[in-house]
């Protein structure tokens, strides 16, 4: 059968998500790129949006600036809304859609929405299961049939990664309704800058559809890997 990175049949499990992920980033570069280009009539700042957001829908948070490329991000933990140096300063409508995005969690956490907390409670299970469960499947299909169990274990552990994909798509999902729905009823973006934000958002809800797939793909490429494994020492 070969090892477990040499199955060439199964790694075509992984060609369609391979195909959707190039996409997604494409798209998302894109439609970033263009909307960066258009300020909003306003001139807020993404740090500005993001805060002003937040503050409309009930969340009490603080605004900072990062380092990187899109690596905006909310931390629950210290109520932190982290934004890139493209964002963070920056007045385009790419930058406030991103930065009302993050304030859009900042407003999930302070209403405490359920797939939220799901998603947060299974972060610790989920780092562990990312770290261990390609080593354990690896070392179960070096050693002898016997050793199976091994291999089991490991795709358990790669299956709380796809839950974690899989409750983050709607959650992410759900902020940017959240975000566009405040910039909206608070005037901050008017209707054809919404419609671009709308764009922004989408291209990067595309992503993580991309990531959910592609974790899903690769569970059942480990599956097929070890379903054939076992039939051929039958």
């Amino acid at each position: 059968m070969g090892f477990y990175y040499y199955n060439y049949q199964t790694m075509l499990y992984l060609l369609p998500a391979i195909l959707l992920t190039l996409y997604a980033q494409v798209k998302l570069n894109s439609t970033f790129r263009k909307y960066s280009q258009i300020p909003t009539s306003k001139g807020l700042t993404g740090a500005e949006a993001a805060a002003e957001v937040a503050r409309l829908g009930g969340a009490n948070i603080v605004v900072r600036q990062i380092g990187g490329n899109l690596t905006d991000n909310f931390d629950p933990r210290n109520n932190t809304i982290s934004l890139s140096q493209g964002v963070y300063g920056n007045t385009s409508i790419a930058a406030v859609g991103v930065a009302a995005h993050e304030a859009g969690h900042s407003i999930q956490n302070a209403q405490g929405y359920l797939p939220n907390k799901i998603r947060t409670a299974l972060v610790p299970v989920t780092q562990v299961g990312s770290r261990a469960s390609i080593p354990l499947i690896i070392i179960g299909l070096i050693l002898p049939v016997q050793y199976s169990f091994i291999v089991d274990i490991g795709i358990a552990l790669f299956g709380l990664v796809v839950l974690f994909q899989l409750v983050t798509l709607p959650v992410e999902l759900n902020a940017s309704r959240r975000a566009l729905k405040v910039l909206d009823e608070g005037g901050i973006l008017d209707g054809p800058e919404l419609i671009g934000a709308q764009k922004v958002l989408w291209a990067a809800a595309l992503t993580y559809l991309a990531a959910s797939f592609t974790a899903l793909m690769q569970l059942l490429r480990l599956l097929a890997i070890s379903g054939s494994r076992r039939g051929n020492n039958r």
